[in-house]
């Protein structure tokens, strides 16, 4: 059996990709999206009907250039995430602007915009998780969508244990922990290199994924961002990873046994303390100051995430002639 087979006996597999027949190949039970991700694919020949369908769909409305392209923008990211939900039988995970990522009054009104237009075609809302970056605007916008919406958000670009925490008080349903990108910052500011064991990315998920099992958060870790297949490994049983269809190919490959490092029983015992954050706005804030670490890389985050959604929106610029 493959180790890729042998995960799947105990967390869910989550397919990382806006290229549906990656998607396809691997028969995950969800799949994210971002806008790097459908930047990346929307350059496929094979996609350009999704694209067309956009503008075709914006043409056909009324509003300034400005509202025009911005429902070009998100017409296109639910047709992808539409198509997707064709291949996986659970959810798609559907990406808010990063320039909202500080407005939370925003976030939730491009939120409800992107389920308007995946309801139109007849997509029900449970079958959308609205990513959100989990900085302290994003994760109130989230705890409203859930709350108020009944609108399923997952919460993404997340590197620190107060993020973590605050999502899950906020009672989000799903968050995006960020393994390989936390690797990545501390390989460069320590010039170390990490086993899987040792890998500070891995690390935090674990401590994550304990404390919300040992206090009874429902809400579902999906470790993401993965830079080798180590790191999974290091995290089988956790609730659900999200994994590239190239990290996808090279689990299928491999037929060594594979060990389950995490579970509910185990954390029940880990030594961690409670501790509090979504209804403090300056601990938060403090907490994640203190977190170099993760003040870098979800600033980094953001930033990135914007600057594709430009390219994005320019691409779609240019087609509509405004």
């Amino acid at each position: 059996m493959s180790v890729l087979d042998q995960l799947k006996q105990f967390t869910t597999i989550v397919a990382d990709s806006g290229d549906f027949e990656s998607i396809a190949q691997y028969k995950p039970q969800d799949a994210t999206t971002n806008p790097s991700l459908i930047l990346a694919a929307s350059q496929k020949s094979q996609y350009a009907h999704l694209i067309d369908d956009a503008i075709k769909y914006t043409q056909e409305k009324s509003g300034s250039a400005d509202e025009k392209l911005k429902l070009a923008t998100d017409k296109l990211l639910v047709n992808f995430g539409s198509e997707i939900l064709k291949i996986v039988p659970g959810r798609v995970s559907t990406e808010v602007d990063a320039r909202l990522s500080f407005n939370t009054e925003a976030t939730i009104a491009k939120a409800l915009s992107i389920i308007k237009l995946y309801e139109e075609i007849g997509v029900n809302k449970n079958r959308i998780l609205i990513k959100v970056a989990s900085t302290w605007e994003g994760i109130q916008a989230a705890h409203i969508l859930e709350t108020e919406h009944q609108i399923h958000c997952n919460l993404t670009l997340l590197f620190g244990f107060a993020q973590a925490v605050a999502c899950a008080e906020a009672g989000v349903t799903l968050i995006s922990p960020f393994v390989g990108r936390i690797l990545d910052w501390y390989k460069k500011s320590t010039g170390e290199t990490y086993t899987s064991t040792t890998d500070p990315g891995v690390i935090s998920v674990s401590k994550i994924y304990n404390y919300y099992k040992k206090f009874g958060y429902k809400t579902i870790v999906m470790g993401a961002s993965f830079r080798n297949t180590g790191e999974i490994e290091e995290l089988a049983g956790c609730d659900f990873l999200t994994i590239s269809p190239a990290l996808l190919g090279d689990l299928q490959k491999d037929n060594k046994s594979l060990e389950r490092k995490l579970s509910p029983d185990n954390a029940h015992s880990a030594d961690v303390e409670k501790v509090s954050f979504f209804k403090d706005e300056a601990a938060f804030r403090w907490e994640l100051n203190q977190d170099a670490m993760a003040t870098e890389k979800l600033s980094e985050g953001i930033r990135n995430f914007a600057k594709d959604g430009v390219k994005l929106e320019n691409m779609l610029k240019e087609r509509l002639s405004l």
